[in-house]
């Protein structure tokens, strides 16, 4: 689908736009200095230093680091809203996030949980096939909804635009409540002149996707993790800086909150506790629109909505 078809189906799909999409952030749970597990202290922390800008975040996995043990009493404390994600493999992590589950969401009401997702891009690292997706985001349901006060919150999954879009995944399309979609115009390769249509392009034909399969326009739907780095190496045409994500920002980032479009950045903070797995040097711990050290911004956040 070329741009101008993507933005077509945009304006058919979500019709006259009445509000700005929400921003939010995706959250890592380790320290940067130590690399050790955040403390609820330290994400009061990250609350205090995000919150000027954005009150919903989310993390990966709900056992890992005892995420939903030191977190939730941050998210109530700041009163922000957080995204759920449980790792569905292997067996014995995936048991260990249910039981996460079980033992922590009774313990905050269920309005600051806006999603349980299972999976974080599993179909796209090919962890398990979708039929087994599908079948774990039932188990997970089925295991929320039993919690008092969360018979209604929402339960799916997050993945990357391009395998929501290929045809093969419809079961888990279907099964989930909610379907968040990836896309990085710099893991594409992309100019910067080009950044913002692949950008925009991808998100549009991952949300058309979404809402002819479900049968529905009448969906919740966010970009789960978008964003450019401000340092490491290029990727084909795609330079890290700092100026490169400003400008990434203004013109993908608030450009589509400006559609509607809930739209979740990769990521708060720098991570420089993280190896290099990528190939490209240096690029992983350079995705932060902070630093490690909660100052100010690296760049303007201010997309100027009135």
């Amino acid at each position: 689908m070329r741009f101008a078809s993507a933005i077509a189906a945009l304006t058919s799909v979500i019709g006259c736009v009445s509000a700005i999409g929400s921003l939010g952030f995706d959250l890592g749970v380790q320290r940067n200095y130590d690399a050790g597990c955040k403390t609820t202290s330290d994400y009061l922390s990250d609350f205090s230093t995000i919150g000027g800008e954005a009150s919903v975040v989310r993390v990966y996995a709900a056992s890992d680091c005892s995420t939903l043990a030191n977190i939730l009493p941050a998210i109530k404390q700041s009163n922000f809203k957080l995204f759920v994600g449980v790792w569905p493999t292997d067996d014995a992590h995936y048991a260990a996030e249910k039981a996460a589950l079980s033992a922590y969401l009774p313990t905050i009401d269920s309005s600051y949980i806006i999603a349980v997702t299972v999976g974080s891009e599993a179909l796209y690292r090919g962890d398990l096939p979708a039929s087994d997706l599908a079948s774990r985001i039932d188990e997970v349901r089925t295991l929320v909804h039993g919690i008092s006060g969360y018979e209604n919150t929402p339960v799916g999954t997050v993945d990357s635009w391009n395998v929501l879009v290929d045809g093969a995944n419809a079961e888990v399309i279907q099964t989930a409540d909610i379907v968040i979609a990836n896309a990085f115009s710099y893991w594409q390769g992309q100019t910067m002149a080009n950044s913002s249509y692949s950008f925009f392009d991808d998100i549009m034909q991952a949300l058309q996707v979404i809402q002819t399969t479900k049968g529905s326009t009448d969906i919740t739907f966010w970009v789960g993790e978008t964003g450019w780095p401000t340092g490491g190496g290029s990727y084909e045409n795609a330079v890290p800086s700092v100026d490169n994500a400003a400008q990434f920002w203004q013109e993908s980032v608030c450009g589509i909150r400006a559609w509607g479009i809930n739209t979740l950045v990769f990521e708060a903070f720098d991570e420089s506790w993280k190896p290099a797995t990528s190939g490209i040097q240096g690029v992983e711990t350079h995705w932060g629109v902070w630093t490690n050290d909660n100052t100010a911004p690296k760049f303007s956040l201010n997309c100027g909505f009135a």
